[in-house]
């Protein structure tokens, strides 16, 4: 077989807090395919591999038969994994944006290769550009604050509705920097936060998550793991929150709320600090440096849904909780 294009993040801190490996477990974020080989390699059954981005199936066509019907692809979203599979012995979710559409600069994610504005990890829908080109300065002005914690939110967006139409990356990133002060040494790149804001939004990142960790509760077998990657503080403040909560080791998020009865707890945590990458796995590959892993083993309790602000979720002006 041939050797993954890429090295998974905290995979081997996964197969450690999560063994032994067995059964059937559902990877959420298949991209490049590491997570599903090594489960399989680590003594899973069989893997239900799910992702929205067709690219992902077609890169894997050259090695995915040589598993035969140990991997399950289907095109889809996390959030629905619970449609997709039940009595689960583990679920893993690695959010955020891969390295395959990091380096396509036709997919238009990365300020780094000129490309079209676009950030679609299903190829389909509203795009980068279109958010950019017509919603008002207000909306962007608040997608780039609360998704991307940029404090020029509104300078930024004052300047994108300036010079619009805004359609490629390079465009965007020439924008974002004439509002914002030259980088120091070892920081990051001006555009950062406002490509990170406009692809959570494209995608609706946040809204996955959350939905996707609440499926992966009705998903899972009593014993069957949920292990959540994450790669910012917000994503990781909602995972934390909502195993947390639902393992009934924290009370309410929302202390105004009225007091609830006693919470049967749907997961119990494995740890209850997140794990990180050590320093080997850092130097091997840097994307893991910003990694944080949290593991959670279900009960029998039966699934509830969680409301969207006791998880930490950011929410725009008429969002649902």
């Amino acid at each position: 077989m041939s050797d993954a294009p890429h090295i998974p993040v905290l995979i081997n801190a996964i197969l450690d807090a999560c063994a032994p490996i067995h059964g059937t477990w559902l990877d959420g974020t298949f991209g490049a395919g590491g997570y599903t080989r090594r489960l399989l390699d680590a003594g899973a059954e069989r893997v239900i591999a799910v992702d929205r981005d067709p690219l992902a199936f077609e890169m894997a066509q050259d090695w995915i038969g040589d598993y035969g019907d140990r991997i399950v692809p289907v095109a889809g979203t996390f959030s629905k994994l619970d449609e997709y599979a039940q009595n689960l012995d583990g679920v893993v979710l690695d959010l955020g944006v891969s390295s395959m559409q990091l380096d396509l600069a036709e997919r238009g994610f990365s300020f780094m290769r000129d490309g079209p504005l676009d950030m679609r990890m299903s190829q389909s829908g509203f795009s980068a550009a279109d958010l950019v080109n017509m919603k008002d300065e207000a909306e962007i002005a608040d997608i780039i604050y609360l998704y991307g914690e940029e404090r020029a939110s509104r300078r930024i967006a004052k300047a994108i509705v300036a010079a619009r139409p805004v359609t490629t990356t390079a465009q965007l990133a020439r924008i974002v920097e004439s509002c914002l002060p030259r980088p120091k040494p070892n920081q990051s790149h001006p555009a950062t936060r406002t490509f990170q804001a406009l692809r959570i939004a494209v995608n609706d990142e946040y809204g996955e998550l959350a939905t996707g960790m609440e499926a992966a509760e009705r998903a899972l077998a009593p014993g069957g793991q949920l292990a959540v990657v994450t790669f910012h503080s917000v994503e990781d403040r909602m995972a934390k929150r909502f195993i947390q909560t639902r393992s009934a080791t924290t009370p309410n998020a929302n202390r105004y709320a009225p007091v609830l009865d006693t919470v049967v707890p749907a997961f119990t945590q494995k740890t209850r600090k997140a794990i990180v990458a050590d320093k080997d796995e850092v130097a091997m590959n840097p994307r893991s440096r910003s990694a944080k892993l949290r593991v959670a083993i279900r009960t029998d309790a039966p699934a509830q849904p969680m409301d969207r602000k006791d998880m930490g979720m950011p929410m725009m002006k008429g969002d649902a909780q």
